[in-house]
């Protein structure tokens, strides 16, 4: 099983005190994925937010590999903030493990401790904001 202490070195848990964290744990669930298995579909629907435990996962787009994330990002975050399918597929480049969170935790997460939701969703937003000054970066240097 995983601990609040594992879970302290991920950022969607950043600033979360230990009790808060255990308080999460019961609704978090842990999936396991096979090499080459897409975990969300592109234009489908999702309703989880995932963070990688163990492996790496492959982003793409319209065919094309966007990105890869690994061990301790996030995935899902968009679909769960703006409640529209997913705009990329998510798939496993190898073993790979992730804790969800799914909408209707973050919902019971609400109603027990909206101090933690708020650090959480601020958190998602601080990921969020990270990988899309990285994608600026990128767009940036290929107009060079």
């Amino acid at each position: 099983m995983i601990s609040a202490a594992d879970l302290q070195k991920y950022s969607l848990f950043g600033g979360l005190m230990a009790e808060q964290i255990e308080r999460v744990i019961p609704l978090l669930t842990i999936e396991s994925y096979p090499e080459g298995t897409n975990i969300i579909t592109e234009g489908e629907r999702n309703d989880r937010i995932r963070f990688i435990l163990d492996g790496k996962v492959l982003v793409i787009r319209n065919g094309v590999q966007l990105n890869e994330l690994g061990e301790g990002e996030t995935f899902g975050e968009m679909e769960i903030l703006d409640v529209m399918p997913a705009v990329a597929t998510i798939r496993s480049s190898g073993p790979t493990r992730v804790a969800a969170i799914s909408n209707r935790a973050l919902r019971d997460i609400y109603k027990m401790d909206i101090s933690t939701f708020s650090m959480i969703i601020m958190n998602l937003a601080r990921d969020l904001s990270r990988r899309l000054r990285r994608m600026d970066e990128l767009a940036c240097e290929e107009q060079k």
